[in-house]
């Protein structure tokens, strides 16, 4: 991924998918919705040197979304559970896959420089679908292919059992509470290969820094070259720390 830093290291990020937008950080990207952010603040951000990546979900429907109305009803499985509004995708539908090439039109349209395809480890979930560890893996090289076929970068979220496998299709790493669950040293393959890998971690201790539990976060974290942001789970902005800055 290229933001004019000469390591990984260096990269710093700001990650905001609700609420009206703080523009305001001074990084070197920006993780945005790529439904709900206008063509001009994607340019704004580039006029300030600021890389853009596009959010979407490529594994679950989300009713409120423009295109949801083009998803066919035989490839809507279960609800996700404490997400109000979404269902697991069939991963394996063309119709699926035809909608996520048009996101990713649209995220090249809109001047985003890469994406953030949510929820590709449906595998690892109760589904509704029989998905299978090679239906993920195809699916997710599908994606890559197809963001880079637009000259656009792409990130690996989450997936962690398939990490190995995918890092040569995928320019960086976004991870949800790597340091929570103790799984930040599964992204090794990334770093060894200075790619960057964003994290953000919600529990109430790393905001609080309950006991040094901030600090001691932060040591762990910049040891291994991660980007560590504390955020709220909404990220909504209400609240940010950073590890880097």
């Amino acid at each position: 991924m290229s933001v004019d830093k000469d390591t990984h290291i260096d990269i710093s990020w700001q990650w905001q998918l609700n609420g009206p937008l703080n523009t305001s950080y001074d990084v070197d990207v920006y993780d945005i919705d790529l439904f709900d952010t206008d063509i001009d603040i994607i340019d704004s951000l580039h006029q300030r040197g600021i890389k853009v990546i596009c959010y979407f979900s490529a594994g679950s429907y989300e009713s409120w979304r423009e295109d949801a109305q083009e998803f066919p009803q035989d490839a809507l499985g279960n609800k996700l559970d404490a997400w109000q509004g979404e269902r697991w995708l069939d991963i394996r539908n063309d119709t699926v896959k035809n909608i996520m090439i048009n996101r990713l039109d649209l995220a090249k349209e809109k001047g985003c420089d890469g994406v953030e395809p949510d929820n590709i480890d449906g595998y690892t979930y109760d589904t509704g679908f029989d998905l299978t560890a090679n239906d993920q893996l195809q699916y997710n090289k599908f994606l890559s292919a197809q963001a880079k076929q637009r000259g656009l970068l792409i990130a690996l979220k989450n997936d962690m059992k398939q990490i190995k496998e995918l890092e040569p299709y995928f320019d960086l790493a976004i991870n949800e509470q790597c340091h929570q669950y103790n799984e930040c040293k599964l992204f090794l393959p990334f770093i060894e290969h200075n790619k960057p890998v964003f994290n953000a971690e919600y529990a109430q201790k790393y905001k609080d820094n309950t006991n040094g539990a901030r600090d001691q976060l932060c040591i762990e974290s910049k040891a291994l070259g991660i980007q560590t942001l504390i955020l709220p789970i909404k990220l909504d902005d209400t609240f940010r720390y950073s590890c880097n800055e």
